[in-house]
C-alpha cells in the first residue's frame, strides 16, 4: 500500500507468453508499491498460464474462456482488492515512475477519479518508434502544462479524440463499477465510452509525460476501419442516451455528434464503392442532423459508378491547374 492508495494492477492476457514476464516486471519496477497484480487469461492456447502461475505470490491468476479483453479487464476489476485500478496490457510495459507521478497528481487534486498519461510506441526489441503519442497527435502542449490538474470540458475533448491510452489509466474501482465497466458488446471504442461516462460526472486528468511503452508487433489487436467506424456509431449513440445534457453543457450537439459518426461510415463506404451502404449510412446521418456534405454524398451515391469516376477525374484535373 502506498499511503492511503491501495492499487491493483489488472493485466488481460491472450496468448501472451512471449511478453507477460516483462509486463509484470515493469509493474514490480514501479517506484511506489503496487499491492497486487491480477492476470486474467482470456482463453490462451500458449504457455500464458504456465508463466503466469510462476511469477510470484503477488500475482493472482484467473482464467476465462475467450471473451475478449474487455471481459477480461472487467473480471480483473471485480476481483481486485485495491481501491484503485491500474490497467496494463500483457505486451506493454509501464515506465518506472508512472504510478508515482500519477499519485503525486492525485494528492494535489484528490477530486480526480481517473488519471492517464502519454505513451511511447516501441518495437519488441525496445527500439523507439514514436517517443510521444500525445505529441504525434497534437495533445502534449495541452496536457503538459496542466501537470495532472483536471481537464476542462473533458467530455467534449474525448468526443473529439480519445487521448487516453488504456494501459496508462489509474482509476477508482468504485467509479469503474458504477459506470458499468467496459461494454463487452463493443469491440472498438469501448474504452472511449467508459472514460466518457466517467468524465460526464467526475474530474479526470492526463499527464503530459510518458507512462507506458506500447509494443507494436504483428499480433497486436488493431482495429479494421469498417468495424471501428460501425462501433463508433454505437459509442456516440450510447453517450447521447446517457449524457445529452452534459454534452450540451460542454458545447456538444448530441445529435450532430451521432450524425458525424454515421456520415464518416457513409464516406468510407462511398470511397470503397459500396454505394448502397453509403446511402443507408448517410441517410441515417441526415436523419440525426443536417449536413450539406452528407447530403451531397448521399445524392452522389445514387449516380452510376462511371459518372462518379468521371466527376472525380474532372475534380483531379481542376486541382492540378
Amino acid at each position: 500500500m502506498t499511503d492511503d492508495f491501495r492499487i491493483s494492477a489488472v493485466i488481460p492476457a491472450y496468448n501472451s507468453a512471449a511478453f507477460l514476464s516483462k509486463a509484470v516486471a515493469s509493474v514490480r519496477a514501479q517506484t511506489c508499491t503496487i499491492d497486487e497484480i491480477i492476470i486474467v487469461d482470456d482463453g490462451s492456447s500458449d504457455d500464458t498460464q504456465t508463466i503466469a502461475q510462476t511469477l510470484g505470490d503477488d500475482v493472482r491468476y484467473f482464467y476465462q474462456d475467450n471473451a475478449g479483453p474487455s471481459a477480461a479487464r472487467n473480471l480483473g476489476v471485480r476481483e481486485a482488492r485495491g481501491e484503485w485500478i491500474a490497467f496494463l496490457d500483457a505486451d506493454d510495459q509501464w515506465t518506472p515512475a508512472k504510478t508515482e507521478r500519477q499519485l503525486e497528481a492525485l494528492r494535489r487534486h484528490p477530486q480526480l477519479m481517473l488519471i492517464a498519461a502519454d505513451m511511447a510506441e516501441v518495437t519488441p526489441q525496445g527500439d523507439i518508434l514514436v517517443d510521444s503519442v500525445q505529441t504525434q497527435h497534437g495533445h502534449r502542449d495541452e496536457f503538459e502544462p496542466l501537470n495532472g490538474a483536471p481537464i476542462a470540458n473533458a467530455l467534449r475533448r474525448l468526443t473529439q479524440a480519445n487521448f487516453i491510452p488504456t494501459g496508462t489509466v489509474l482509476a477508482r474501482k468504485e467509479i469503474l463499477l458504477d459506470r458499468g465497466l467496459f461494454d463487452t458488446e463493443i469491440r472498438y471504442g469501448e474504452d472511449l465510452l467508459l472514460w466518457s461516462k466517467i468524465a460526464m460526472t467526475h474530474p479526470i486528468a492526463c499527464l503530459g509525460w510518458v507512462g507506458m511503452l506500447r509494443c507494436k508487433h504483428g499480433d497486436n489487436a488493431t482495429g479494421d476501419t469498417l468495424p471501428l467506424l460501425k462501433d463508433l456509431t454505437k459509442v456516440m449513440s450510447h453517450l447521447r442516451d446517457c449524457g445529452a445534457a452534459e454534452l450540451q453543457k460542454q458545447g456538444v450537439d448530441p445529435d450532430q455528434l451521432v450524425a458525424r459518426t454515421w456520415a464518416d461510415l457513409g464516406y468510407w463506404y462511398f470511397d470503397q464503392g459500396d454505394r448502397a451502404n453509403a446511402r443507408s449510412a448517410l441517410h441515417r446521418s441526415l436523419n440525426e442532423h443536417y449536413s450539406t456534405r452528407a447530403l451531397v454524398y448521399a445524392a452522389l451515391s445514387k449516380l452510376p459508378d462511371g459518372l462518379i469516376n468521371q466527376l472525380r477525374r474532372v475534380k483531379q484535373g481542376m486541382g492540378s491547374h
